[in-house]
């Protein structure tokens, strides 16, 4: 079986390095929802080496920057991986999702991350 992320076209990548790529999300939550995506095939966070980590840690930083270069009406973000089949995971091929949020996108986004069980969003 293919991956999507192993044959993704040259031209949706928007910035590559050593150990990751990025694109725009096919179908993105807000506006300039990027994803990270490891050039390697690999499934979970930890089976990337200590410079790897390192390395998505200063493009999560860089990735926010530029966005917030592009849009002024982005007032947060939202940060996540998922992994596993339970965790929501579609693609198996490491990636992170880094969303933009605005002030208003929501009705209450209390509670972030934590919305991906509804019922544990509120507390």
């Amino acid at each position: 079986m293919s991956c999507p992320f192993c044959d993704m076209p040259s031209e949706r990548i928007t910035t590559k390095n050593k150990h990751f790529y990025l694109v725009e999300d096919g179908f993105p939550v807000t506006k300039h929802h990027t994803l990270i995506i490891s050039n390697d095939h690999e499934i979970i966070f930890d089976k990337m080496g200590q410079e790897q980590t390192l390395e998505l840690a200063k493009i999560i930083k860089d990735t926010k920057k530029q966005i917030l270069k592009l849009d002024s009406t982005v007032t947060g973000f939202n940060i996540g991986i998922n992994e596993g089949v339970d965790a929501g995971q579609t693609v198996m091929h490491f990636h992170c999702h880094v969303i933009p949020r605005r002030s208003g996108d929501v009705l209450n986004p209390k509670g972030g991350v934590r919305g991906v069980i509804p019922d544990k969003q509120k507390y």
